[in-house]
């Protein structure tokens, strides 16, 4: 735990009991997630293992796109947030905690100076009225921001964060989602190893699992391809949304599932396709793209394939071997790698 996370972790042990308080945590606090939970404090994250994990510890939770109309304007006292990656998903929650803090009520931010931080406290003290940023060491941060009487500026550019727009003529997606604006690079290079992949598979029209869909580009390109079922999952909140709205408004046929690396789902199916994250918040984190081989090797039939796309650097090759007997590359740009895994080794 480094001393951001010591900082907010204090904080929320001290929270008064007779306050109505928010703590607001995305990818960057799974670790923290199973804090003993506090009276008078909700917790709310668009994360889905996050959701999980404090439930089972007991928590108040909610889980969303960081939607905060659940409460209403001026009923918090005191909200937590450490700030998130991407700039309008920040200036989203400054926002919304700005309407949801009573005359004197406080929005705390917790951050790193690369992450930002000393600029959103600027840009939210500009809004909500007065603050003070403290400075933890190690390019650390901790901004004490409080609101007055009324608001003083203009809202931070949020980019119209809840809104769902068209990036082309097929896809909807929103900021909050990892290249949410564009057609991934990586994904495009797999589907156009489709045509090779479907005359491998066991079955025709195959039972299909996307895994870590986002706004579901593969899952669209795979039921076009011919398939018998498709399930597509993804742990965030954003993701889930714009994925059930794309199905929706293509007319696909399939289930789109929250859920933490696939963790809630059994069946096993003859196509797992995977673009898998390798970034936790702020950090690479290697042991995400392990979960997700690991999970593919699971829920593939034992005659069934995994496909993955990922950076070059990523040994997958290495990562997958052993949970997989067979590995090839069906494609390499420089960039990105397109491998086609087979022989699921079940343990």
């Amino acid at each position: 735990m480094d001393l951001i996370e010591q900082t907010l972790l204090d904080q929320l042990n001290q929270h008064p009991a007779d306050l109505p308080g928010l703590w607001i945590a995305d990818e960057n606090l799974i670790g923290l997630a199973s804090l003993t939970p506090r009276p008078g404090l909700t917790l709310l994250t668009n994360r889905f293992d996050v959701y999980q994990a404090a439930q089972e510890k007991g928590w108040e939770v909610r889980y969303s796109d960081f939607d905060l109309s659940p409460w209403p304007e001026g009923s918090l006292q005191r909200i937590y947030y450490r700030v998130s990656k991407e700039k309008a998903v920040v200036h989203h929650l400054i926002n919304q905690a700005a309407l949801r803090l009573a005359p004197g009520g406080q929005l705390q931010l917790f951050g790193a100076k690369q992450e930002g931080t000393k600029t959103y406290f600027d840009k939210a003290r500009k809004y909500l009225g007065d603050g003070q940023l403290n400075k933890l060491g190690k390019g650390g941060f901790f901004g004490e921001l409080s609101r007055g009487e009324q608001l003083i500026g203009e809202p931070l550019d949020d980019r119209d964060y809840p809104r769902l727009r068209r990036i082309d003529d097929d896809f909807i997606s929103k900021p909050g989602l990892f290249g949410w604006d564009k057609l991934d690079a990586g994904s495009a290079l797999m589907v156009e190893q489709f045509d090779s992949i479907w005359p491998r598979l066991s079955q025709p029209t195959p039972k299909v699992l996307d895994l870590g869909c986002g706004y579901g580009y593969l899952s669209v390109k795979a039921f076009r391809q011919g398939v018998e079922s498709i399930r597509a999952t993804d742990n965030n909140a954003a993701a889930v949304m714009a994925c059930r709205q794309n199905f929706e408004r293509l007319e696909i046929p399939g289930d789109v599932v929250a859920d933490n690396c696939a963790a809630g789902i059994n069946e096993r199916h003859d196509l797992v396709l995977c673009n898998p994250p390798f970034h936790q918040g702020f950090s690479v984190e290697g042991e995400l793209t392990d979960r997700f081989i690991a999970t593919a090797a699971r829920l593939c039939n034992r005659d069934g394939l995994a496909v993955f796309v990922v950076n070059r650097f990523i040994p997958l090759e290495r990562k997958a071997s052993s949970h997989f007997g067979k590995i090839e590359t069906l494609a390499d740009n420089g960039s990105f790698k397109v491998l086609l895994l087979s022989q699921p080794k079940k343990g």
